[in-house]
């Protein structure tokens, strides 16, 4: 019986794994309004997310690792209801529909990652400890990050995702690398590691 209970668990897991799998081919919505053809991922958007919120705990001082796990699970739920776009939020209720989706992709996990992962969503949304405030802050500033990069690459329309959201950013390390990206020009590393130099 407990040989059944570990091989169900374990497949529930294994389920959990491919349905994240989907994140790949699930694209950012707001990016298509700028008819961005092979937008950014889901996927992408989160992995980056998870970078930037470890270097912000790492600079606001916080041990990373909540930190890192609600930046790589903030979005698990699109997997099942895609990314829905800003606008679908006057006809349908988007959180309800996150919130739902979420609890049913845990639902069939073991006990202790669903617990863990259940715990770091409600802490993620009351935005009352550093962790969850700097989780939110490296999902704005990534957002912020990838207009800045799209407008970069010819999409002018992109500027308009980047007035309101600073004013969100909450970490002084948010608020200090966003104001260094926005005056930057953010390939300039790629092109100097690549000159050619004999």
């Amino acid at each position: 019986m407990k040989s059944e209970a570990s091989g169900n668990s374990h497949k529930a897991a294994l389920n959990f794994i491919s349905e994240a799998g989907l994140l790949k081919r699930v694209t950012r919505s707001g990016w298509s309004v700028l008819g961005i053809e092979n937008a950014e991922s889901v996927a992408d958007h989160s992995f980056r997310c998870a970078v930037i919120g470890y270097v912000l705990a790492r600079m606001e001082k916080v041990p990373p690792y909540k930190a890192l796990l609600m930046t790589i699970f903030n979005d698990i739920h699109e997997a099942r209801i895609t990314d829905l776009h800003k606008m679908a939020g006057r006809y349908i209720d988007v959180v309800g529909a996150e919130d739902k989706s979420f609890c049913e992709q845990i639902a069939s996990l073991p006990r202790e990652i669903k617990s863990e992962l259940a715990d770091m969503r409600k802490e993620y949304k009351k935005q009352n400890t550093r962790e969850g405030i700097i989780a939110r802050d490296a999902d704005i500033l990534e957002c912020l990050i990838q207009a800045k990069e799209y407008r970069e690459y010819g999409f002018t329309e992109a500027s308009k995702f980047m007035k309101k959201a600073p004013q969100f950013l909450k970490t002084k390390s948010a608020r200090r690398l966003w104001r260094l990206a926005k005056s930057a020009k953010l390939n300039d590393w790629w092109f100097k590691l690549s000159e050619f130099k004999r």
